[in-house]
């Protein structure tokens, strides 16, 4: 799944360094290195000020957590993730306290339908 704008930004790289085999070559052509990518992962979140230690999986892992976060239900992230089994999706994901905290209990909203109902016969 790319966002419209990421694909944008793609087609004008694409325009100007014409890679022949990889999107993204190293400077001698060729696939990057795991290695390379981390450290040019690394550079960037320094100079954006991001503090954590995080790695390019985390990318992933975000991108999941974000879709479930927005009401993206579990099996399309599943899908999207491509992972055939829902307990591998859900290792990848979690929810926030904030998100848990906007979770009502049925009971509540029973107890707040009864009181209604009797606010409006008296």
């Amino acid at each position: 799944m790319l966002s419209i704008k990421a694909i944008e930004i793609w087609r004008e790289y694409f325009k100007e360094y014409r890679p022949k085999q990889y999107l993204f070559e190293g400077q001698n052509g060729g696939k990057y290195a795991a290695r390379s990518i981390q450290a040019f992962f690394g550079e960037i979140c320094q100079k954006v000020g991001i503090q954590k230690k995080i790695n390019v999986h985390t990318l992933r892992h975000s991108f999941a957590t974000h879709l479930l976060e927005n009401g993206t239900d579990i099996k399309y992230i599943q899908e999207l993730l491509g992972y055939n089994d829902i307990k591998t999706t859900l290792r990848y994901t979690h929810v926030s306290n904030k998100e848990l905290w906007k979770i009502e209990s049925p009971f509540d909203k029973i107890m707040r339908k009864m009181e209604g109902n009797n606010t409006k016969s008296t």
